[in-house]
């Protein structure tokens, strides 16, 4: 899948951004990387808050080789039927999407706590 068909593709959830990533793309709205594409699956972004939502209906992880190991990552093959039905790809990006604010929001906590620093993250947590 290219880059117009990504946008296509997340067009009824939002705009998107879409960057070339390790031979495929990076999907990215609000500049936080919720999606990836490759080999033309697409993949979003899940955490322990949402995991077991993608475990349920079959999915399963973006895996790579790292030096011949396998690699599991933080990132879900998007369900089939979100690609057949925008009221569902909306469900499942919007998952996606809450994975990666809430993977941000640690992030930025993880460095301020690191330099000391007490300042507020701008990132504003999902509702």
């Amino acid at each position: 899948m290219n880059a117009d068909g990504l946008k296509a593709l997340f067009e009824p959830f939002v705009a998107v951004t879409v960057k070339r990533m390790f031979g495929g793309h990076g999907v990215y709205a609000e500049g936080l990387c919720f999606a990836i594409e490759s080999g033309g699956e697409v993949f979003l972004k899940v955490d322990a808050g949402s995991q077991s939502e993608f475990e349920a209906v079959g999915s399963s992880p973006f895996i790579f080789n790292a030096k011949g190991r396998a690699m599991p990552t933080s990132f879900w093959r998007l369900p089939s039927i979100a690609h057949e039905n925008a009221d569902q790809l909306r469900r499942w990006a919007a998952l996606g999407f809450a994975a990666a604010r809430r993977a941000a929001a640690a992030k930025g906590a993880k460095k301020r706590a690191k330099a000391g620093a007490g300042a507020k993250s701008k990132i504003k947590s999902p509702t």
